[in-house]
């Protein structure tokens, strides 16, 4: 099921994304891309890239795209995060669909990186902004 997110209103349907919008509309959100998303441009389509256990189905989205010839692209976590000392030695900028959705929407609304990866990236991950740094 596709589930299609505009600013005040989502839609189901069965239908693919790759038969409701053109290819070179569609950017596929992958942890795993090299490519980084700068900004939100209201003429693409972002596809969430899934709920993906990371330890097995390594880079499974980024693979999805490839073969799909679409864009892609991640979140600057890299960018604008540090990684933290925690016991685990855990580090992952793989998400939940629900806080890439809560990066998204909040940037939407701020246009402000780091504002939006401190709403929806948990210090569970391993990541924090630098002011957060003792």
């Amino acid at each position: 099921v596709l589930f299609l997110f505009c600013i005040f209103q989502m839609d189901t349907t069965q239908e693919s994304y790759l038969d409701l919008f053109p290819l070179d509309a569609i950017v596929y959100l992958t942890p795993d891309s090299e490519n980084v998303l700068e900004d939100i441009d209201p003429n693409k389509v972002y596809v969430l890239g899934g709920l993906v256990d990371e330890s097995i189905h390594k880079k499974l989205t980024l693979q999805r795209a490839q073969e799909q010839s679409l864009q892609t692209a991640r979140l600057p976590i890299r960018e604008y995060m540090v990684k933290t000392v925690n016991t685990k030695n855990y580090h992952s900028e793989t998400l939940a669909i629900n806080q890439v959705f809560d990066v998204l929407s909040t940037y939407y609304e701020t246009r402000s990186w780091p504002a939006a990866l401190k709403a929806g990236v948990s210090s569970g991950k391993g990541y924090v902004l630098p002011d957060a740094v003792k």
